[in-house]
Formats: C-alpha cells, structure tokens, sequence
C-alpha cells in the first residue's frame, strides 16, 4: 500500500491532466462508494477507477484524476482521514496511510491531482468532497492532514483547528496529546494562526459531527511522522 501510495503521489503535477466530473459522475461516485461500503455491487469501473482489497484507484494519466481511497474491514467504518493536497503538503499522504493503518475501521481519503489542477478542500466540485460528504453524512468523525512552511508560523508546530466548525472535545483532546508529545501546538480556537485554521475548508462546512483540521510545519513532517500519528491515534478522534 506504501508502494502505491508513494507512486500514486509522485505522478501529481502542476501541469498534470484534470477536469472536474460532472454532476451525474459524482452522483455515481457517490452511490458507488456506499454500495462499495456497504458490500454491494458497485459501478466505480464505470469512472475509471480499480477497485482491489477496498483499495479504490483513480485511472492513470487521464483527467479522470479523483483520487485514492481505501476501507478496513477490520472494524465498522469509524473514521476518514483526509489527505487532500498529498503533493504540496508533502509527506501528508505517509501520516495519512500510517494514521489509517492504527485506527480499525477508518476509510482514507487521497486527492489524486495537484492542488493547483485541483483543491478539494475549497472545491465542492469533487469526488473527494463528495466521498468525505457521504461518510460524514454516516456519522464518521474526519481528521484532514496539511502542512505549513515552518517560516510562516515558526512559533510551531502544529495548528489544530476544527475549520469553519466548532471546536470540540476530540479537537481539544488531539491538541493535548500533540502538546504532550513534545509539540509546540497552536490551538486555532484561543490564538491567532495567520491563515492556518481552515475556516474556508469545505468540508468542515459540511461535516455533521468531528471535523479536525491538522496543520503540520516542515520539519514536523520530516521527522515526527510517527509521533504525530501516535498522538492522533492516543486521542481517539471516534469518540465526540
């Protein structure tokens, strides 16, 4: 999956093929990713994507660029991680998958174009958003990775928000863990954050419970992967 991953990543560019689907093919998306979910038949073929052990994978080097997404049967669905700038919030899509692979149950969300072709997490025009809007719709609390230079807030390390929603206690509890593992969090919800608390974030909007919007600098991304996702997975974003 790493393997995947990594290549799936790799291939986003600034000048990489992209259109936005139409109304219907989000439709579809929609109804395939729930039959998908929920062990039915499914039409996802007819979108381009492959479908694998519930890894689902945009075709390649088209503009039908929609992402990655991948379900643990494990559990009941429990919890969507959303990456959705995987190739300029570098290493965001390693945090995401390691951050899927500790929790039973979660569903990973990947955008598959660059946010300059597309940015889902201002776009309502997109399969990711459509897909993330569905789950949430099930009651699935979401956890979205991005990433800051560390010049632009060199004050820390990371920023926890919870977008354009109300920050509650899972947000409260994941600033603490972060905090407590050595991280120099900026809680979005008490202190200014320069643009980093994701208050435009469309999916936040839309989220009908936990929403968790995670900023992380450079260096935090670089070296403390592991601490980051262990800290996440410490605050159990299933609970409220």
């Amino acid at each position: 999956m790493e393997s995947l991953l990594r290549s799936f990543t790799a291939a986003q560019s600034t000048r990489q093929p992209y259109r936005h689907p139409t109304a219907a093919e989000l439709e579809t998306a929609a109804t395939g990713f729930a039959a998908l979910l929920d062990g039915r038949p499914h039409h996802l073929a007819d979108l381009g994507f492959s479908v694998t052990d519930d890894v689902v994978v945009q075709e390649p080097g088209t503009e039908r660029a929609w992402g990655l997404y991948a379900i643990d049967r494990s559990a009941p669905p429990s919890l969507v991680v959303e990456v959705p700038h995987a190739s300029s919030d570098l290493r965001t899509d390693l945090i995401g998958l390691a951050l899927f692979r500790q929790v039973p149950g979660a569903v990973l969300a990947v955008a598959g174009a660059h946010r300059r072709r597309e940015d889902p997490a201002h776009d309502t025009r997109t399969v990711f958003h459509e897909l993330t809007t569905l789950l949430a719709r099930r009651g699935l609390p979401q956890v979205q990775l991005h990433g800051f230079n560390d010049r632009t807030m060199p004050a820390a390390d990371v920023v926890v928000s919870a977008g354009a929603a109300e920050a509650g206690d899972a947000a409260r509890r994941a600033a603490d863990r972060l905090e407590a593992a050595g991280f120099r969090v900026r809680r979005a919800w008490a202190e200014p954050c320069r643009g980093l608390a994701g208050t435009t974030n469309v999916q936040s909007r839309a989220a009908a419970g936990t929403f968790l919007h995670v900023e992380l600098s450079r260096t935090t991304r670089e070296t403390r992967r592991d601490d980051v996702v262990r800290a996440l997975a410490d605050a159990d974003l299933r609970k409220p």
